[in-house]
C-alpha cells in the first residue's frame, strides 16, 4: 500500500480525515431545440442547481439537435458515476428509451432519475409563471367561474406521459382554485385550439395557456401563439425548476442507498 492510497476496512475504502467522498454528478439531459434560446435557457437552469448545491458536479447532455450530446457528456465523464436529470415533465419514449439506451451504448455508470413531473414543485413553477404573465390573484368565485387554464405539453402517444401530465393539470387547478385542462402539441388529443373551444362552450371564457416547457422551442410558441387571454413563458431556470432538479437527484441516490442496504 502505498502512503497515497487509503487503507481499506473490509471491503470498504477509509478516507483520510478531512476528506469527503466526491458525490456522483448530476447530469441534465435536454431535448434539444433549433431554437436558440433553449440552449441558452438550460444552460441558465444548469447554473441555478450549481448555484444550490455548491460542490456537486454538475453536466449537460442533450438527446438531439444541441452540443453537447447526451453520449458526448458521458464519454467526457468516463468511469466518473453519474445521475442522469431528465428535463423532461412527463414519462414518455425518451425517458424510457432514448436515455436508457444512450447510456448504455456508452457503458457509463449511471444511474436514471424520474422526469420532473408530476411534482408539487412544477405545479409551483407554473403557478409563478402564469402570475409573472397577468394571471390575477384574490379573484372572487364569480370570476373565477369564467376561468380556466389549459396545460400545454409537448404530447406523447405513450399513455404514461397522458397521465403524468394530467396530475400536473390536476396539482395547478388544486393551487388555482379553477379548471386545468391538459392539451398537447402533437401525438395526442386534445389539441390547445380544441381545449379552449371546449372551455368556451361550457362558459369559460377567461383562459390562460399555462407552458408546460422547460425552455422556448417551436411548440411552445405555437402553444402560446393560441391563447385567446394571457399566456406564460416557459419555466425555465425558475428556482422550484432547480430546487426539483436537486430532488430528482437526491431521490436516485436514496434509491440505490434502499437497493445496496
Amino acid at each position: 500500500m502505498t502512503a497515497s492510497t487509503p487503507p481499506r476496512t473490509g471491503s470498504r475504502t477509509v478516507l483520510p480525515l478531512g476528506r469527503r467522498p466526491v458525490p456522483p454528478a448530476l447530469v441534465l439531459v435536454a431535448h434539444g431545440s433549433r431554437d436558440p434560446r433553449a440552449l441558452t435557457t438550460v444552460r441558465a437552469l444548469m447554473a441555478r442547481v450549481g448555484a444550490l448545491r455548491p460542490g456537486l458536479p454538475v453536466h449537460l447532455g442533450h438527446i438531439e439537435l444541441n452540443e453537447p450530446l447526451l453520449p458526448d457528456t458521458l464519454a467526457a465523464l468516463g468511469d466518473t458515476p453519474a445521475v442522469l436529470v431528465p428535463l423532461l415533465l412527463s414519462r414518455g419514449y425518451h425517458v424510457k428509451q432514448d436515455i436508457p439506451e444512450m447510456a448504455g451504448a456508452a457503458r457509463a455508470r449511471t444511474r436514471l432519475a424520474a422526469p420532473l413531473g408530476p411534482h408539487p414543485l412544477l405545479a409551483e413553477a407554473l403557478h409563478a409563471r402564469l402570475t409573472e404573465s397577468g394571471w390575477p390573484s384574490g379573484t372572487d368565485s364569480a370570476t373565477r367561474r369564467s376561468m380556466a387554464v389549459v396545460l400545454a405539453a409537448a404530447g406523447s402517444r405513450d399513455p404514461d406521459s397522458a397521465a403524468d401530465t394530467g396530475r400536473t393539470a390536476r396539482l395547478l387547478s388544486a393551487r388555482l382554485g379553477v379548471p386545468v385542462v391538459p392539451a398537447y402539441a402533437s401525438a395526442a388529443a386534445p389539441t390547445v385550439p380544441a381545449a379552449l373551444r371546449t372551455l368556451a362552450a361550457r362558459g369559460r371564457h377567461r383562459v390562460a395557456v399555462a407552458s408546460c416547457f422547460t425552455a422556448p422551442g417551436r411548440f411552445a410558441s405555437q402553444c402560446a401563439d393560441a391563447a385567446p387571454w394571457i399566456a406564460s413563458a416557459p419555466l425555465g431556470a425558475h428556482d422550484a425548476m432547480a430546487r426539483l432538479v436537486l430532488h430528482r437527484y437526491d431521490q436516485s441516490l436514496g434509491a440505490r442507498s434502499a437497493e445496496a442496504a
